[in-house]
């Protein structure tokens, strides 16, 4: 999955989106370990994919901090 594609979706979905591809990680390792693979480069992809989506997920809670902090107390 692209990023921009990824940058599209919201914090909810995203969230849903990376427990979807570690289920699919886990079953695609499970898979691996008792047979061989169509393509063993699957798992790399997915791997990368669940990384990117973390990355993006983190950045956005990084960025809400930072501007929660700046912000002045209204009082």
């Amino acid at each position: 999955m692209k990023m921009f594609e990824l940058k599209d979706l919201n914090d909810e979905e995203l969230r849903k989106r990376i427990k979807e591809e570690e289920e699919n990680l886990s079953h695609l390792r499970f898979r691996h370990a008792t047979t061989q693979l169509e393509s063993p480069a699957k798992l790399r992809t997915v791997r990368r994919d669940i990384a990117r989506m973390k990355t993006l997920l983190r950045g956005r809670e990084v960025k809400h901090l930072r501007e929660a902090k700046e912000k002045p107390a209204t009082s």
